[in-house]
């Protein structure tokens, strides 16, 4: 059994990922705004009693990852993965149509809000048995890949590779702590954020991450990496 932290956890990959890791034996700290408007995760809070802790958690309020933080510290002392997958998309924007103000809610939630939550439970992973942190990212992140066939999308792009090097930043001051932090993409999944034309079904998506996962080690640190396994070009 691994104790697990994820953002994100009402809908999409994080929920995916919620739902997988218990029916594995884990125990999961799953982590959204307001769990208690999510039937599907008190349902499998239900189902999971004991297993599974719901923590209200705003990802872009200082205050609220604290509390968060002095919630989960009151059940465990020690977390062995942090799963960094709640995100944004705003899909269509284009040099002309761009805002300031969507470019910076882009990275509040997509590039700090990871960092700050890192620094948070930083002292958890400390003490994790092979502590991993995971920063669930993208193919538009990377720069090698980009280009004219794929949607400009500069907020979510930015913001992603932005999370890039904050995963290989981390995982270079990290490492002689013997915390594994890897950037992850998960293919293109039918999600919200992904839409309903995604080729993969969030299952799939989950399944390969957890594979992924199960066979990182500290040498891995720094890496980019699809759902697969194999490495994305930064």
């Amino acid at each position: 059994m691994r104790r697990y932290l994820i953002t994100g956890s009402n809908r999409g990959i994080g929920f995916e990922l919620t739902r997988q890791l218990l029916a594995q034996g884990h125990q999961v700290f799953a982590t959204c705004r307001t769990p208690t408007q999510s039937d599907a995760l008190q349902q499998l809070a239900t189902q999971h009693n004991g297993q599974l802790m719901l923590i209200p958690l705003d990802v872009t309020n200082p205050a609220s990852i604290a509390e968060a933080h002095t919630i989960l510290s009151k059940q465990t002392d020690v977390l062995d993965v942090l799963i960094n997958n709640a995100g944004v998309l705003n899909d269509g924007d284009s040099i002309e149509t761009i805002q300031a103000e969507v470019m910076m809610g882009n990275f509040a939630i997509n590039t700090i809000a990871p960092a700050m939550i890192v620094q948070r439970f930083l002292g958890l992973l400390k003490y994790g048995s092979h502590p991993l942190i995971v920063n669930l990212s993208s193919s538009f992140a990377s720069i090698g890949l980009k280009s004219e066939e794929m949607p400009f999308r500069y907020s979510y792009s930015t913001s992603k590779a932005a999370l890039n090097m904050l995963s290989k930043t981390l995982a270079i001051e990290l490492k002689p702590l013997g915390i594994t932090v890897v950037a992850l993409h998960p293919g293109w999944v039918r999600t919200d954020l992904g839409g309903p034309d995604a080729r993969l079904a969030p299952s799939e998506s989950v399944e390969g991450i957890l594979q992924v996962i199960e066979k990182l080690s500290l040498d891995d640190s720094g890496t980019y990496l699809t759902w697969r396994g194999s490495e994305v070009p930064w």
